[in-house]
């Protein structure tokens, strides 16, 4: 690696640490820090969404897809488009109307019972297994870029992101974010793409030297394609740290028409890496592991410093969705889980609430978070904890990988039904919201640990598409069955939710 390559790397990573202390300027509140203040514009909106939605998976993956399958190797990071185009343009709105801070708060309010609150725990382990990821996928590149070891890369690369994300919480990560934008934009689309489709003698030079299934757009295969669509795009209508961005949108507007623009150019980046993978298919043959593809674009195809960038790019994007995933793990940790486990240990039931205390069930919660201003250091020790949390996942879990999936798993088929459910059909109950959860987390750990026992050449284990199937799939059934054989929620619940979805008050 070139000295001037790994100069630019670290002028990009103390820039980061900067961000922090211009975002702890504009942090005077428990909203500022939290969610920006609820108050960014469609430009610094629809940087950030784009910024946490597109990890290491779609810069460094999406680019070894296109080498090694084509085209069609750019549906894994337009299912994520997909995802946020879904979610913006049908539900960002209410989202943002309802000024809550969490998704389990969404759901008391919605449904008028506490029950649901222990969603909040599968949330948790979401997003510090999401946090946990990004961080050694970024590390990764450290080791190679200088040669560090492991352990040393994680915790430089992992301060890195505790200083900008603790001091200024999310304006500070919203700052960054945005400068992220901007170096992806300018790695991917200005440099990557131009000069390595140039040197393979453009899109003609393409069709010449690579065989046509590289052209065909299910040459990845349509079991690759639908696993995609029903990870990533469902998913990301319900992780908390996407919809910690969406609250930080001015208005209902701006989360919409913002988001739009984060989901087509999310869908673009997604075309275009996979071009860039072709490119470099024709320029550097036998590249045996596909995420090195992109570290060998910078190196070897880009003139010396614009490699730097490009690489400043992946990593990026990685820190992104780090930084995203610990402040939506801390909001949830405080919020949420801490609240229920005190409920627990005093041995407190989960009850339905009244018509009084769901309306303003979550405006409560939110004022627990932001009694006086000196709350703001709590909230910065809650972060620095979980982000300590993180580090430790990161060098201790053999395969965060595996943990990942086994909470984005429980994610999609025990809450998808539950949450979606309740934004779109005013008859389900928060009984069938509750056994729904219950029945799809089961559901999906059961074939989980079946398929693990007999994992082999043909069922992947941990890996295998057919626990989400079965976890929605019975989720949905007894979501819908119980929701119609159930009392109606209260009709003051209701009506208190529906002025709050539609005005944004009770």
């Amino acid at each position: 690696m070139n000295w001037i390559n790994s100069l630019v790397i670290i002028a990009y990573l103390c820039s980061m640490m900067l961000f922090g202390v211009w975002g702890r300027k504009r942090t005077s509140t428990t909203s500022d820090y939290l969610v920006a203040g609820r108050r960014l514009g469609t430009t610094l909106y629809t940087g950030t969404m784009v910024a946490v939605v597109l990890g290491g998976a779609a810069a460094v993956g999406g680019v070894g897809l296109g080498y090694k399958f084509g085209i069609s190797g750019a549906w894994l990071v337009i299912a994520i488009g997909v995802g946020v185009l879904l979610l913006s343009v049908a539900f960002a709105p209410i989202i943002q109307r309802l000024k809550i801070y969490t998704v389990s708060q969404m759901l008391t309010l919605r449904y008028g019972t506490e029950s649901t609150q222990a969603a909040s725990v599968i949330m948790l382990a979401y997003t510090l297994m999401l946090a946990a990821t990004s961080t050694g996928a970024y590390a990764s590149i450290f080791v190679v870029l200088f040669g560090w070891d492991r352990w040393l890369s994680i915790l430089v690369g992992g301060c890195v992101v505790l200083i900008y994300a603790v001091v200024g919480g999310m304006w500070s990560i919203t700052l960054a974010d945005m400068a992220q934008f901007i170096l992806m934009t300018v790695g991917t689309f200005a440099l990557m793409l131009p000069i390595s489709l140039y040197q393979a003698g453009g899109w003609t030079g393409l069709q010449q030297r690579l065989d046509a299934e590289f052209f065909s757009l299910s040459g990845i295969g349509a079991q690759s394609i639908i696993t995609y669509f029903v990870v990533y795009t469902l998913g990301l209508l319900i992780g908390q740290d996407i919809w910690q961005r969406v609250f930080t949108a001015r208005t209902p507007e701006v989360a919409r028409w913002g988001g739009a623009l984060a989901g087509v150019y999310c869908i673009l980046f997604g075309l275009v890496g996979a071009i860039i993978g072709m490119s470099t298919r024709v320029l550097i043959p036998g590249i045996e592991a596909r995420d090195d593809v992109f570290a060998r674009v910078a190196t070897d195809l880009l003139p010396v410093g614009l490699g730097g960038v490009a690489l400043a790019a992946g990593v990026a994007a990685m820190m992104s969705t780090a930084s995203g995933g610990l402040i939506a793990a801390a909001t949830v940790a405080r919020a949420d889980v801490l609240p229920l486990v005190r409920k627990m240990m005093g041995q407190h039931h989960p009850h339905r609430l009244s018509a009084y205390e769901a309306a303003t069930q979550a405006e409560d919660n939110v004022s627990a978070t932001h009694h006086a201003e000196e709350d703001l250091d709590s909230n910065r020790w809650w972060v620095l904890g979980l982000g300590v949390i993180v580090l430790v996942l990161s060098l201790a879990v053999p395969d965060v990988v595996a943990a990942l999936t086994i909470a984005y798993d429980i994610l999609v088929g025990g809450l998808l039904v539950a949450i979606i459910g309740g934004l779109i059909w005013h008859r389900a109950t928060g009984t069938a919201a509750m056994w729904s959860m219950i029945v799809g987390t089961i559901g999906t750990l059961v074939t989980m640990g079946i398929l693990e026992a007999q994992a082999t050449e043909r069922f992947d284990g941990v890996f295998a598409n057919e626990p989400i199937y079965v976890g929605l799939g019975s989720a949905l059934v007894v979501f819908i069955v119980i929701s119609l054989l159930s009392k109606p929620t209260d009709p003051a619940v209701l009506e208190a939710w529906k002025n709050r979805a539609k005005t944004g008050s009770a």
